[in-house]
């Protein structure tokens, strides 16, 4: 590489071993965390790579107000928070980090189901106002049940084999194609979304935001599971109906949910959904280890530093 110093501005909090890889390969790097929309567009001159995370948003106006900006790479999994239709317009590579978080997003997504079959969260809270609710914790085994995963891609997968290996769960999938290695591997049975709602004991969700799968479940589907059932969504918020799961949750047409990601976030203070005993619910933090932010990080590094070794600035 030449010896011209490149330079990186790090808008989000990334892994220090990503900034000094960088930096050990004669990048120039900056560091200013989540700056506003303005702030991004009035500094970004002069920064031939930009690296963010699920913040802050790097809008039309931002890529507009850039100069040599050549690479936008987000470390994580999803480009929700990029106009990538802007930078490409500007000649400008998008990339991310897609395999980064597969594990810790699938931990989480099975310790949301442990978590609503055995009522850890609601034991928690009342054992904290001083009660003893063992009656009211009544929970069920997963051992044995169907799990439906909808979006048998690397979360899914980890997740099929985590519940199917360690926990003895029987897997259905619902995706555009089929995954013969998880049919082989786990006798995973490839069905449609209706049967994988019907069947599943379970329903653990991984698929990308799209047109088509905005509000995927919706009312309709959502009363063709199990009164039993449990729904997991460590995806995007925006895939459930939130109101029509705020409904089936008061009314039982299903038992319980785990929810990380949610249609409006931080989730208001007042929500329905927080006053819900049977439903578990935390921040959007399923790549939130140590582990997948060192894995995002290193992996944006060293793409960046690819690009620029073969193209330049």
């Amino acid at each position: 590489m030449s010896t011209y110093k490149y330079r990186v501005l790090v808008a989000s909090h990334i892994h220090e071993k990503a900034i000094e890889l960088l930096r050990s390969n004669g990048f120039d790097v900056t560091v200013r965390e989540e700056p506003s929309e303005d702030e991004l567009a009035s500094m970004i001159k002069g920064f031939h790579a930009l690296i963010v995370r699920s913040k802050p948003l790097v809008t039309k106006r931002v890529i507009e107000s850039s100069d040599v900006l050549k690479v936008i790479a987000r470390a994580g999994v999803g480009l929700d928070n990029i106009d990538v239709e802007a930078a490409k317009a500007r000649g400008i590579e998008v990339i991310n980090a897609p395999a980064s978080s597969s594990v810790s997003v699938a931990e989480l997504a099975v310790g949301l189901m442990i978590a609503v079959a055995r009522k850890i969260a609601f034991s928690d809270r009342r054992m904290r106002l001083g009660e003893w609710p063992k009656k009211q914790a009544m929970g069920i085994e997963l051992n044995g049940k169907t799990l439906g995963i909808i979006g048998a891609g690397r979360i899914g997968s980890t997740v099929a084999k985590i519940c199917r290996l360690g926990l003895g769960m029987n897997i259905l999938y619902y995706d555009l194609g089929r995954n013969e290695q998880l049919e082989r591997e786990l006798g995973a049975r490839y069905v449609d979304l209706e049967t994988l709602l019907k069947e599943s004991d379970v329903v653990s969700i991984h698929v990308p935001l799209t047109p088509e799968t905005q509000h995927l479940i919706n009312e309709k589907r959502l009363r063709l599971m199990k009164k039993t059932a449990i729904l997991i969504n460590t995806s995007r918020g925006q895939v459930v109906d939130t109101n029509a799961l705020i409904k089936a949750l008061k009314e039982g047409w299903i038992a319980g949910a785990g929810l990380d990601v949610f249609e409006e976030e931080p989730l208001p203070k007042d929500h329905a959904l927080l006053k819900l005993d049977n439903v578990v619910l935390t921040p959007h933090i399923g790549a939130s280890t140590v582990e997948a932010q060192e894995k995002a990080g290193i992996e944006v590094a060293e793409k960046i530093i690819d690009y620029f070794r073969k193209h330049g600035a």
